[in-house]
């Protein structure tokens, strides 16, 4: 309550920390972005876009709204942030503002944990919407390295992640299957002890003009 009284509340980006660190680029750090070691994660509900022209507004808000929910608890519990709701995707951030060395293994175990969490949703929501579960599956991409973060845009300030890592993790998600994971090399390198045994794959990738290594986790 005493916080409250001076207007710090808990961030909607994740619960576990408050709105002071979303103003800290311009009002303790001075400056609109910084260089920072981060992992990108993004999620995506697989089918939305069809889904849309058979369910209601309605279904469709309530599935949606289970989607981010499921995402975020799991993003949360290891000290992600949600940065993003685009559509029917997701993009979190780790080690920003919560830093941790192990971020990228952070984000591998909470890749998984979306995957787990859904997978129990789904079954709830696909037997109420009279849809199969393969309509409701999941694709997640992960890459790990140096990015910009930051307020970008003038007329319309937008607190947010970008480079080449944010385009890698977005390009490796559209190349997962639904209810699989694809993480990058710097992913891979970071994380051996949670991906033992995983081979990677290679794949073309928009935007990139050689093919990509991808590994499943």
């Amino acid at each position: 309550m005493p916080f409250r009284l001076f207007g710090i509340r808990q961030s909607r980006m994740n619960p576990n920390t408050c709105t002071i660190c979303e103003l800290m680029f311009s009002r303790v750090m001075k400056t609109r972005k910084v260089t920072i070691d981060a992992t990108i994660l993004f999620a995506d509900l697989r089918g939305y876009t069809n889904l849309s022209q058979s369910l209601s507004q309605d279904a469709m808000s309530d599935l949606l709204d289970a989607f981010y929910d499921e995402c975020a608890s799991a993003i949360w519990e290891y000290d992600g942030i949600v940065n993003k709701t685009i559509g029917d995707a997701i993009m979190a951030v780790f080690n920003f503002p919560i830093r941790r060395d192990d971020h990228a293994v952070l984000a591998v175990r909470a890749a998984r944990k979306i995957q787990l969490r859904w997978t129990a949703k789904r079954e709830t929501l696909a037997t109420a919407a009279r849809l199969s579960n393969e309509e409701l599956g999941v694709g997640v991409g992960i890459d790990s390295g140096e990015l910009s973060f930051g307020e970008f845009g003038r007329s319309h300030r937008d607190l947010t992640a970008i480079g080449t890592v944010v385009n890698l993790a977005s390009r490796a998600q559209s190349a997962a299957k639904a209810g699989k994971i694809l993480v990058t090399q710097a992913v891979y390198e970071r994380s051996q002890s949670d991906l033992m045994g995983s081979q990677a794959e290679k794949y073309q990738l928009k935007g990139f003009e050689t093919p990509i290594e991808l590994y499943p986790a």
